[in-house]
């Protein structure tokens, strides 16, 4: 299944991707949050949708918002590809390197991306993200992928003078508003042949900046799983980065580049669609 939302920001409402029509399914599940996924929610919808042929249909033009509800938390993997470890200057980590975004950074797909107040180095970073289905905790790298409901598409924007000027944690950095554009779907496990062998691209105004692969992850989701769980207890809807390949702006030499007002991003991996966000500038 593939698993979206719908609807003006704060009041979406669940819905799913058939033959890429959307359809409302609000009138069987109430949102796709935890106690969704804690109640099996995703075996249940898929029998009503058998059973159901006449679901209401959702016009296009109507705004996708991120295809999980807020999470309790949205968890980052940093430096998690080989290249971009390297252009970044950074050693390759020889265990998983962990922050978080704020669950107010989590946006629909399309949304604009706000750039925030004094913002001087806003940079992208495409990544896979995968979302938890049930709750983890210790959970052994065997059985790692059953506590996997589906993966997602994610720009894990990161202003990048907040994040490594600044002194303290990465977090200040990667948690501001709108720096989690997520979807436009929600691909549950059967969807996605090969989670390790998805081709991926980035390209801002047009150019391509970031153009790699998932099989050159460094740590792979069933390691992830059963690492993050060593040290806290992942909740039904959690949102899991995976990590960005090379091609940030702040790579690019001589000079890094970094985005400004009227730019455009656009993003994609095969199987898990494609997002666009246009930069404006915070004004509020």
């Amino acid at each position: 299944m593939k698993l979206i939302r719908f609807g003006e920001a704060g009041k979406e409402k669940p819905g799913v991707l058939i033959d890429e029509k959307r359809f409302d399914v609000s009138a069987i599940v109430s949102d796709y949050n935890e106690a969704f996924f804690e109640e099996n929610g995703l075996e249940k919808l898929k029998k009503a949708l058998e059973s159901n042929s006449s679901l209401p249909e959702v016009d296009a033009s109507v705004r996708l918002g991120s295809p999980v509800a807020r999470p309790s938390k949205i968890i980052c993997i940093g430096l998690n590809y080989v290249d971009h470890c390297r252009e970044t200057n950074a050693p390759i980590p020889t265990e998983p390197i962990i922050f978080f975004k704020s669950t107010t950074s989590l946006c629909g797909p399309n949304d604009d991306l706000i750039i925030p107040k004094n913002s001087q180095k806003t940079d992208w970073e495409i990544e896979l993200a995968f979302v938890v289905g049930k709750k983890a905790s210790y959970v052994e790298e065997a059985e790692a992928l059953d506590y996997v409901a589906g993966y997602a598409l994610l720009n894990d924007y990161s202003e990048r003078e907040f994040q490594i000027e600044r002194g303290g944690q990465w977090t200040k950095g990667k948690g501001c508003d709108t720096f989690a554009p997520l979807g436009p779907f929600l691909a549950t496990q059967d969807e996605i042949a090969d989670v390790n062998n998805i081709p991926m691209w980035l390209t801002v105004n047009g150019k391509t900046f970031q153009n790699s692969n998932t099989s050159n992850l460094v740590f792979k989701i069933p390691f992830l799983v059963h690492y993050l769980s060593q040290f806290m207890t992942l909740l039904p809807g959690d949102i899991i980065s995976t990590g960005t390949p090379p091609g940030v702006g702040l790579g690019i030499k001589p000079e890094p580049l970094y985005l400004k007002a009227g730019d455009v991003v656009e993003l994609g991996m095969d199987g898990l669609g494609s997002s666009k966000q246009l930069a404006v500038p915070y004004t509020k």
